[in-house]
């Protein structure tokens, strides 16, 4: 009997343990399939061809979201390969680059656009890590990036260079 309490004990106490973790929860951002949180872009911050508007203004065309920092190095190269890949292929009409910055300062972010020959819709949030758009996405500290469909769902998450060129030349756009 003494043997079975023990064992009940042990039982209850690995079960009890387990309900914590969270299954199937990517470890940061959000997982594909997805719906993208709508969210505000544009204004004094954002480059001048583009005002204020919503993410979901795109709807009806692909979108890929990239998210950086010019503190970031890894994703300003990201930010640099995605755009110039989008720029040279004649995919340019079906996929929109919609490129958000979290710099503290409007200056650097303006700075590091022009420096950087940024294509597209190029916006920050001066929030940082503590904006909206942070929390909304999940990034924690992974600054990443989403490829979208006309409808708004992530149908690819950090991808690369190679797999946009890839993804872009199946789709045929």
């Amino acid at each position: 009997m003494r043997y079975c309490v023990r064992w009940f004990f042990v039982v209850l106490f690995i079960s009890s343990l387990t309900s914590f973790i969270e299954k199937d929860r990517p470890v940061t951002g959000l997982s594909i399939g997805e719906y993208a949180p709508d969210f505000m872009i544009g204004g004094e911050a954002s480059n001048v061809e583009h005002p204020v508007q919503r993410l979901s203004s795109f709807h009806g065309n692909y979108v890929l979201v990239n998210f950086w920092a010019s503190y970031d190095a890894s994703s300003r190269i990201r930010n640099i390969e995605l755009s110039r890949t989008l720029a040279s292929m004649d995919a340019q009409n079906q996929v929109e680059y919609v490129s958000v910055s979290f710099d503290e300062y409007a200056s650097i972010f303006r700075e590091t656009v022009r420096n950087d020959g940024i294509v597209g819709a190029s916006f920050v949030d001066t929030s940082g890590e503590k904006s909206t758009i942070f929390r909304r996405y999940d990034l924690k500290k992974g600054l990443t990036n989403y490829l979208l469909d006309e409808n708004g769902m992530i149908i690819a998450k950090n991808i690369s260079v190679a797999e946009l060129s890839s993804y872009l030349n199946e789709r045929h756009f």
